[in-house]
Parts: C-alpha cells; structure tokens; sequence
C-alpha cells in the first residue's frame, strides 16, 4: 500500500468519523500503538474489566506517545479517558485498522495522528474585534458564534459552553470587590464535586449553559432549598426554555437569567466608567484574565480568544 494512499485512507477515515477531537485523537494513538502488537484486533479485548473504559487509555500512555515524537504539552488531562463514546470511537477505530490490514505500516499511521495532534495545538484562536461602531453585546455574541461554528467543524467538542463558562468566570473574575473565585474546566460536572453550580459568590449559584434544560433548573430548585439564589446564564434563546422548565416546578419567579452578552457588556460598561476608552480597556481585561484561565485549567490552547480593537 503506497504511503498516499494510506494517508488518504486515514484522511478519509477522520473525516467521516470526526477523529479530531483530543479525546478522538487519544483513542486513535493508544489504539494504534495496540495494533502493533498485531492485527487484526479484537475490540472486546481493548475493554477494561469493568467494562467502560478503552484498556491503556490514560494521560500517561498518551504523553509517552507524544514523548517520542518531541512534543511535551498535555494533550487531555485525563488522556481522553473521560470522553464520552470513547468506547465507540474505539470500535470504529479497530474495525477501519483490521479492514486496512496486517501489513499496514503502523508507523505512518501514527506518524499520521501525530501531526493531527500538531495541528490540533496550533489551531488558531478566536477572535474578538471591538469596533466602536459594534455594541459590546454583539461582540460577545459573535465570540460565541465562532465557537458554535467550531462545533460543527470539530463534532463532540462543546467549545461554545466553555468559551461561556471561562468568559462568565473571567468577568467575575474583574468585577470590583469579588477577588478571584473558583475555576474548574468545562469538562468537570457539578454533582460529582459536590458545587452548587459552576461558580458561587456569596449566596449566588451561577450555572452557565449553552442549551437550559430541566436538569439545570432542577439544580436550581436544589439551590433553593439549600438557602441559596440560583442564576443562569445563556445564550439569548435559552431564557425562554427556562422559565418553560422553571413554571413546571413552580420557581419561575425565582430564578434570574441573563442573556450571557448582556451579562457582560453590563460588567464592560461598568469596569470601563462608560467611556470608549474605558470598555477596550475593560473588555481587554476580561480576555486576558479568560486566557489565563483557560491557560491554566485546560489542555485546549485553541479555546484562547485573540483580542483586537
């Protein structure tokens, strides 16, 4: 098999099944180095004994993958192990090598996945451009149109409900008098940490959420019963679902929900004392202090947001 064609085999293969992901792209090196052992592969044997996870698959497998090809950053933080469907990903996986065949050159398939993980690194940022002719409102809603757009680029990933939290996180973090709260990545849930919701300050339970559904108002109910003052924060269709979800357990009047532009050029305008100059500055920290966050909790570098104005 000629290397071309091997490389469009492979192409052809991470188009259709949308191996671009780092949780794909951990499931396809450690799968890889397996089938060295042999193909064709029996996908029942690369099961952990409980049953669900994908055997090996791990932070410290897929680092000393990536070692020997002289790259050092973390690719997931748990190796993908966490990703949901990796146990499906992998199915398809193996069953793409055993059709490819025992003679298959196992090292240019690797050679192959690293450089999608080279590319993975070095994908471009977002970009904010704040146009004194464009309300801060719509910049921020156009931040998450480009992160929704990458969704559909890159399915699986949930870039936009990321970029939210970190930007709601990065405000809080630069509001007057609050000091820096509490970050996690985007991949950690509430109830297995024990949070009230993504963050809280003082009595005030935030959630921030792409798509509300029953479960985030339940979660609210939950807040209130704990003494606490729920708050959602979405995206602008997102407060009329809600309210639907919060008048079925009767709290509708107890829950604020703000409209995620909304809730940060209100902070932009307030940091910036209503100046021009003022909100560039203002919304110039904000971008900062989220780089740094996702700098810190996530393995992503291409969450980042390039500010420009």
């Amino acid at each position: 098999m000629a290397d071309h064609n091997l490389e469009g085999q492979l192409s052809n293969f991470a188009r259709e099944h949308g191996f671009r992901s780092k949780g794909h792209l951990c499931v396809a090196l450690v799968v890889t180095q397996h089938a060295n052992k042999g193909l064709p592969l029996d996908p029942d044997q690369l099961v952990t004994a409980g049953g669900g996870q994908v055997a090996g698959l791990g932070k410290s497998a897929v680092q000393a993958i990536l070692a020997r090809h002289d790259i050092v950053r973390v690719l997931a933080a748990e190796g993908g192990r966490t990703s949901r469907g990796s146990l499906g990903n992998m199915r398809e996986y193996v069953a793409f090598l055993n059709a490819l065949g025992a003679s298959t050159d196992l090292d240019a398939v690797e050679a192959y996945w690293i450089e999608r993980v080279r590319e993975f690194f070095a994908a471009k940022p977002f970009r904010v451009n704040l146009d004194p002719s464009t309300g801060v409102r719509a910049v921020i809603r156009d931040l998450i149109e480009q992160a929704m757009e990458r969704e559909l680029e890159v399915p699986g990933v949930q870039y936009a409900g990321a970029v939210m939290q970190h930007l709601v996180g990065a405000t809080l973090d630069c509001a007057p008098g609050l000091g820096q709260i509490d970050h996690n990545s985007f991949s950690t849930a509430d109830a297995p940490t024990g949070r009230v919701g993504d963050f809280a300050v003082e009595d005030v339970a935030i959630h921030v959420t792409k798509l509300p559904g029953e479960a985030v108002v339940g979660r609210c109910r939950d807040n209130l019963e704990a003494g606490l003052r729920p708050l959602i924060i979405t995206r602008g269709p997102g407060a009329a679902v809600v309210h639907e979800y919060a008048r079925r357990h009767t709290i509708e009047h107890r829950i604020d929900v703000f409209e995620i532009g909304q809730f940060v050029a209100l902070y932009v305008y307030h940091l910036g004392a209503y100046s021009s100059e003022g909100r560039r500055s203002a919304l110039g920290r904000i971008v900062q202090r989220y780089n740094e966050i996702v700098d810190e909790i996530e393995t992503d570098p291409s969450l980042r947001v390039d500010f420009r104005s």
